[in-house]
């Protein structure tokens, strides 16, 4: 009976197996869709994208490179929010170069100038973040976003030059839209709009991805109008990034980079702006092709640090060195080039006004050469002041300089292999006339 039934249920079993195969091998065949979707993991979509860089995209070209700059180090931008808090007076220019020891990024500490726009930023630090991995990771994408939500607001009638804006367009390769440029009115006066997105982009297309939207305060907008200026800030060189639309990246004005972060000079080649891991502090990418790109650039730049020392143990091993040398009455070295200059200038002249024989002494008054070959040992204290006839009370001393002398001239006559060879001094070649080293203006 036992047989009967395992053989009369064999073809139901067969068949529930058969079902389970049908079941089970469409499961099987979709395995490889989430490899599909980890590759695109971290990308942020076109409805993102237009949600958090709506509040601004109608900024100056100028001003929106800044930000976008900026942005990527998330952690400087929340210390600058806090500084600008602390000193609610400070704004344009002056406001750049109070901070200017900061240890922010320079695109950071350009945005101190902009109280109103620190004011916005610090309403939501999570949104700063994706707006900087956005531009680290998609900067094509992000400026795609930009000028999609332009075209969006002139559509609606709200984007238009004025008297605080110049509002243009530049021609596109083949059929793609043209580039709506936005720039300051006046270059050295930049005014920060504020405008409600839900509003100035007229019909949102995304009902589920609703634009960010972080008013300032009052005081800086007074009035409330649809789209606000408020008070132009007098920047003068502290905004040096312009946006190039046709590359997505942005440009940097070296020239006047340079000339007002006068302590973080860089290369005359690098117009266009690279991100510094170094100053990322810790802040982890938020995609894996972003931290292949900078997690090594950023270990690289800790392990350079760690091999020259820290600036606090630097700073103190040359303040003991300076306090050595003063107490062995040694000069302590020069602290800037022109102090350098201004010394080699007066040891010349020095060296030109004292007599021959006193030339040569160290300030404690002694024979620079003093136990060297164990001749030439310095005056002692209270004797007189060597002269033509002083080596005639030392007759051992003058027999151990005419020595000294017939080997020099002896050494002089060898032939050149039969000398023997110093270390080789490559000097670098003077510069050539008229040759352009100094800053352009």
């Amino acid at each position: 009976m036992h047989t009967y039934l395992t053989w009369a249920r064999l073809p139901t079993l067969v068949l529930a197996l058969a079902c389970t195969a049908v079941a089970v091998g469409p499961a099987v065949a979709a395995a490889p869709a989430p490899a599909k979707a980890a590759a695109g993991q971290g990308t942020f979509t076109r409805e993102q994208l237009d949600q958090m860089l709506a509040p601004v995209a109608l900024y100056p070209d100028a001003l929106l490179a800044q930000v976008l700059m900026a942005s990527s180090y998330p952690g400087d931008v929340t210390d600058a929010v806090a500084w600008s808090k602390a000193h609610p007076d400070a704004k344009g220019e002056d406001a750049v170069r109070q901070v200017a020891n900061q240890a922010w990024d320079p695109s950071v500490q350009s945005l101190v100038a902009f109280p109103q726009l620190l004011a916005v930023l610090g309403q939501d630090p999570a949104w700063v973040q994706k707006m900087g991995d956005a531009f680290l990771a998609q900067p094509d994408a992000v400026m795609d976003s930009v000028q999609r939500l332009r075209r969006q607001a002139q559509t609606a009638g709200h984007l238009d030059s004025n008297e605080q804006q110049k509002v243009s367009t530049q021609p596109a390769a083949s059929s793609a839209p043209q580039t709506i440029v936005i720039e300051s009115a006046d270059p050295q006066v930049v005014y920060v709009p504020s405008y409600n997105p839900s509003v100035v982009y007229g019909s949102w297309a995304y009902p589920a991805y609703p634009p960010y939207y972080y008013p300032p305060p009052p005081y800086y907008y007074p009035g409330g109008a649809l789209l606000s200026f408020g008070i132009g800030v007098a920047v003068g060189g502290a905004l040096w990034g312009d946006l190039d639309w046709g590359h997505g990246d942005i440009d940097i004005d070296v020239n006047r980079y340079n000339e007002f972060n006068s302590n973080r000079q860089i290369n005359r080649n690098d117009s266009k702006w690279k991100h510094n891991a170094a100053n990322r502090d810790g802040v982890p990418y938020r995609d894996g092709a972003t931290r292949e790109r900078f997690d090594g650039a950023r270990d690289s730049a800790a392990q350079r640090q760690d091999y020259r020392g820290r600036d606090d143990a630097r700073a103190a091993e040359r303040d003991r060195a300076r306090q050595s040398m003063e107490r062995r009455g040694f000069d302590t070295p020069a602290t800037t080039n022109r102090e350098a200059r201004d010394r080699a200038g007066a040891s010349q002249r020095e060296l030109g006004q004292r007599p021959a024989a006193a030339q040569g002494r160290n300030p404690a008054g002694g024979n620079q050469f003093r136990n060297q070959g164990g001749a030439g040992h310095g005056r002692p204290p209270g004797s007189h002041p060597e002269n033509a006839f002083s080596g005639a009370r030392n007759p051992g001393q003058s027999l151990g300089d005419a020595n000294r002398g017939h080997r020099s001239v002896q050494s002089s006559q060898r032939p050149a292999g039969a000398r023997p060879q110093g270390r080789p001094m490559n000097r670098p070649a003077a510069p050539r006339g008229g040759g352009g080293g100094g800053r352009r203006r």
